[in-house]
């Protein structure tokens, strides 16, 4: 009895020492170089370097904006000369000279309306910088998928090439006696080349979303990156007619197109603006030396005849724009709506067709693809049978990605061309939603 007490506190003392060395041989997590699809989206926001472009476009309209407002220069203008005066047999002589100082001052209104149209320069600008930021995060957004995307097929089109390598390297050690086993021979070749080949294909797909993604964010072209394991998570659209008014209040190219229409109205306001001279004004002094000092100060005024140029050249060419920033309103307004209609039933569609996946889809085709490896080496399953199961299980990730892809683009646009409040939809780290 006391030996096998004995053995049994050997035994537990032996499970418990292995268990606390599994603990402390247990791999730290290794340092991977995988970052969030959101993250990526705020390094391009804080690093892209065509920001630059559009913040110094600001700066050059706030400028703009500053001379638009100031008055013009004074001009200055003088004279010297020799003064010879003769008469009842006297002559005299001495220096004769002048000197004025002129202040152009504008029409009334007419630097009221280069300051509006500065201030519509303004908010062109402006409207362009916050275009491009939220193009830019649905660009980014929808590269990271895709990259995420890409990796996922690599990784399974590579993981069915290697079966059918293993399973090729097999039969081929195997002496195939007869024609069946020759020609099943040669579909699992035929079949491993396909999947090397979208292999490939998905890896120089990672490869150019790696190297936009790079683009974009800043960063040098070969600099590594993984994103990590992201879920997609999509709201259902708004109705169409909500779209609709969302499109005349928030696009950015109706806004663009509405600023230069009112922009234009006061290019024209101005044209008639300048048909009236520019006044001259400020004081004028004058000596002359000739036997006698004489000294005139006085004001003089300056301001050209419009006789021969009223500007209505400049007036008609400034109504025609207008004209033409109006048609461009209509044109955009219908191309935008057309637009909108089109992304939002893409969206619907994509929606439609992911509803009917089962969140585990991918996993039984999966472990069906595992399945039918086994049971093929054991004779259990045809060829057939085995090869379809491959195909399908790699025609299920690549698709379930892709509609995933492309509803994660039609959101980006109809989120562009509406500038909804709410994104459609959200991307989240796989281990944050368990």
């Amino acid at each position: 009895m006391k030996r096998v007490y004995f053995l049994i506190l050997l035994l537990l003392f032996a499970l418990e020492t292995a268990g606390l060395g599994a603990e402390a041989n247990e791999p730290l997590p290794a340092a991977t170089n995988t970052i969030p699809v959101e993250a990526l989206v705020g390094e391009a926001l804080e690093h892209n370097p065509e920001l630059k472009f559009y913040q110094a476009e600001i700066t050059a309209a706030k400028a703009g904006r500053k001379t638009a407002g100031l008055l013009a220069n004074p001009e200055m203008s003088g004279g010297l000369g020799q003064k010879s005066v003769r008469g009842g047999g006297l002559s005299a002589e001495g220096v004769a000279w002048s000197v004025s100082v002129l202040q152009p001052f504008e029409w009334p209104g007419r630097i009221g309306l280069r300051k509006s149209i500065a201030n519509r320069d303004i908010e062109l600008a402006e409207l362009g910088y916050e275009r491009f930021k939220l193009a830019l995060a649905g660009r980014v957004r929808t590269l990271g998928y895709g990259l995420f995307a890409a990796q996922e097929k690599s990784a399974a089109a590579s993981e069915v090439a290697e079966r059918f390598k293993a399973l090729r390297e097999v039969l081929v050690q195997r002496d195939p006696a007869g024609l069946t086993p020759l020609l099943e021979t040669r579909i699992i070749e035929a079949t491993e080349l396909n999947a090397q080949r979208r292999a490939s294909e998905a890896l120089l797909a990672t490869q150019a979303a790696l190297l936009e993604l790079n683009q974009l964010r800043g960063a040098a072209p070969d600099a590594p990156l993984s994103v990590r394991q992201t879920q997609l998570s999509f709201r259902p659209p708004d109705s169409k007619q909500t779209l609709i008014a969302m499109v005349r209040t928030n696009n950015f190219e109706l806004r663009v197109r509405a600023v230069e229409l009112a922009q234009q109205g006061f290019r024209v306001d101005l044209a008639k603006n300048e048909r009236y001279p520019t006044l001259s004004i400020g004081p004028t002094l004058s000596e002359e030396r000739a036997g006698d000092r004489e000294r005139i100060i006085g004001v003089g005024v300056s301001l050209p005849l419009p006789l021969w140029n009223r500007n209505k050249g400049n007036i008609e060419a400034a109504v025609a724009r207008q004209l033409q920033a109006e048609v461009s309103l209509n044109l955009t307004e219908r191309e935008i709506q057309r637009k909108v209609l089109e992304a939002a039933l893409t969206y619907e569609t994509k929606l439609r067709e992911m509803a009917k996946w089962r969140p585990d889809s991918v996993q039984h085709f999966k472990e069906a693809a595992e399945v039918a490896d086994r049971h093929y080496r054991l004779g259990a399953v045809p060829i057939t049978t085995y090869v379809e199961l491959q195909k399908q299980y790699l025609d299920a990730v690549e698709g379930l990605l892709d509609t995933k892809k492309e509803a994660l683009e039609a959101a980006a646009q109809l989120e562009l061309l509406t500038g909804l409040p709410l994104p459609l939809s959200r991307t989240t780290p796989a281990e944050e939603r368990k």
